[in-house]
């Protein structure tokens, strides 16, 4: 009688798993199909930039998944080789880190500010900042790059890193006051009876708790500047700050000659993102685990 039972539990069971397995079938569906709508673009684009120009121009990337593959590194030799490559990676790294670190910083403590610390005018400064996001960028090149220039700044480094500071705040306080406000009111209050002031509660209590949402923002802000070519040829013109993407960006003739470089010069170009996303993927459940609030 029991393994009868036993038996009906487990068939009852088996049957539970198809029909939940049915009903999710549609979503994982879709979801593939997603995946595969962008993965293999970029699965070509990183195959054919081992393939020589012959290759590329008689048959399809997809051939080259079966012998005789004849993969070369020819294409990022050549990319190497061109002038001001390197000296433009350099300059990629140099914008978008200090840029990163910027948004991040000032993004966390007004996150912070506004959700934790009272002021007078607190809530008008929010609705001001969160305002800012439905200007459209393309308004504020010209008066920017005017004040830009009349200060010397045109063409440095330092505008570029304000021009993304000053475009990125707006989203990135709104996310970060989302998250540091809904952290728990028990653990401020805790710390505030222990006399700890804003700065032990930020940096002690907020900054451990947020390290999920501050690697995600992290995450976003870097790839967005990085990313970035409207920016960067608007404040930059014909500085040689200028990044890979505008170097990228003037390796096609208007002819559409010396195609061939792009493939294995967008590989390098996102090559560094994808590490940073790797790199700090981990740091979502050790932050999770960190900011978790034990009873």
């Amino acid at each position: 009688m029991a393994v009868t039972t036993q038996a009906r539990r487990g068939v009852a069971a088996a049957q539970l798993g198809r029909s939940r397995l049915l009903r999710k079938l549609p979503l994982h569906l879709t979801v593939s199909v997603v995946m595969a709508i962008w993965l293999v673009p970029t699965l070509g684009l990183i195959v054919n930039s081992f393939r020589t120009v012959p290759d590329m121009n008689a048959s399809g990337w997809w051939t080259a998944l079966f012998p005789p593959a004849g993969f070369t590194l020819a294409s990022y030799e050549q990319i190497f080789r061109t002038p001001g490559f390197v000296d433009s990676l350099v300059n990629s790294l140099l914008i978008t880190i200090p840029a990163t670190v910027l948004q991040v910083v000032i993004a966390t403590f007004a996150g912070y500010a506004f959700a934790w610390m009272s002021f007078r005018g607190r809530d008008l400064f929010f609705i001001v900042i969160v305002a800012l996001m439905v200007v459209p960028v393309q308004m504020t090149f010209i008066p920017v790059l005017k004040l830009f220039a009349a200060t010397g700044l045109a063409g440095t480094f330092i505008a570029v890193w304000l021009a993304h500071a000053g475009y990125g705040l707006p989203f990135q306080t709104y996310l970060l006051r989302s998250y540091i406000g809904s952290l728990p009111r028990e653990v401020f209050e805790s710390a505030e009876i222990d006399g700890a002031n804003h700065a032990v509660r930020f940096w002690q209590l907020v900054v451990p708790m947020s390290v999920p949402a501050i690697a995600a923002n992290t995450i976003f802000v870097f790839l967005g500047v990085w990313n970035d070519l409207l920016i960067a040829v608007t404040y930059l013109g014909q500085s040689p700050n200028r990044p890979l993407t505008v170097f990228i960006g003037q390796q096609v003739t208007s002819l559409g000659g010396n195609w061939q470089v792009l493939t294995a010069a967008a590989v390098v170009q996102m090559a560094l993102p994808l590490l940073v996303f790797l790199v700090l993927q981990r740091y979502f459940v050790r932050g999770i685990s960190a900011g978790a609030v034990k009873g």
